[in-house]
């Protein structure tokens, strides 16, 4: 197993060799996921660093490996809910509704936010950017095609969403997979995005970005929700993961709570 002092080495390679600060992730994180890398690629130091700096194409699939993040549609039922009853009202007052799902990775989440638009009946008026640093897991999300058997488990998380419809409307399903609908994908644009290095783009009415800081540290979460507080318009909302908040940042006063347990926040300041 790495240690942290040659964990830092990988960094400072990574950092000066291909241009990607990784140092703002927490050291935990990434030593599990260094590690497993090597595991997968029977490497040890010294053949990791070798292959980071001689093998074309390695460092690419160094970086999908450290960023990559699990997720699923509706995952956790009552976070969209809340969505529904304490964003959406406000959501639709606007002429024009745009959302930033940042981290984004393969999808899932964006097109759990278009078809709770889409039943909210404000889909029409809705954009919606994913966005990633991964650009792996940024094509996939592109083709919005699943396996058949996960989308039958988030037909159940979409069932506790207490939904107008069954999720089965929203896409069409052939052999083992089930590709999401055009009409769906229509106002959603996937793109790269680096919350580490990349600054704002526009002005969004929603946020949601969640279960990502956990794996930064706090320099770093302190700079990507300052991202955020800038690309948010005046009572704009943020959305962040079960065990994220913004407790202890520097401009929480800006923001008021508008659903503690799921982590919705609305600026304000």
């Amino acid at each position: 197993m790495i240690t942290f002092e040659e964990l830092e080495e990988i960094i400072t390679v990574v950092k000066n060799l291909h241009g990607y600060d990784i140092s703002g992730y927490t050291r935990s994180s990434l030593k599990r996921r260094v590690t497993r890398i090597m595991e997968l690629n029977k490497l040890n130091l010294s053949g990791l660093k070798a292959k980071l700096i001689n093998q074309p194409g390695f460092s690419i699939y160094f970086l999908q490996e450290i960023t990559v993040n699990v997720t699923e549609m509706f995952r956790d039922p009552e976070f969209y809910k809340a969505l529904k009853t304490d964003v959406f009202p406000y959501l639709a007052t606007y002429p024009h509704i745009k959302l930033w799902s940042a981290g984004c990775s393969t999808g899932e989440e964006v097109y759990s936010l278009a078809i709770l638009l889409k039943e909210a009946e404000i889909y029409q008026r809705s954009f919606i950017y994913g966005t990633d640093i991964n650009s792996k897991v940024l094509e996939k999300a592109k083709r919005g095609i699943y396996s058949l058997i996960k989308v039958r488990e988030y037909s159940e998380n979409f069932i506790k969403t207490d939904p107008k419809s069954s999720l089965s409307d929203y896409y069409t399903a052939m052999y083992n997979a089930a590709t999401i609908n055009n009409s769906l994908k229509k106002n959603i644009l996937f793109s790269m995005h680096s919350l580490v290095s990349d600054g704002v783009f526009n002005e969004f009415q929603l946020i949601t970005c969640r279960n990502v800081l956990i794996y930064f540290d706090t320099d770093l979460q302190d700079r990507v929700l300052d991202l955020f507080y800038h690309s948010l318009c005046h009572l704009g909302f943020l959305c962040l993961g079960s065990k994220e908040s913004l407790i202890n940042y520097k401009h929480a006063a800006k923001f008021k709570i508008v659903n503690k347990k799921h982590n919705i926040y609305q600026k304000i300041g």
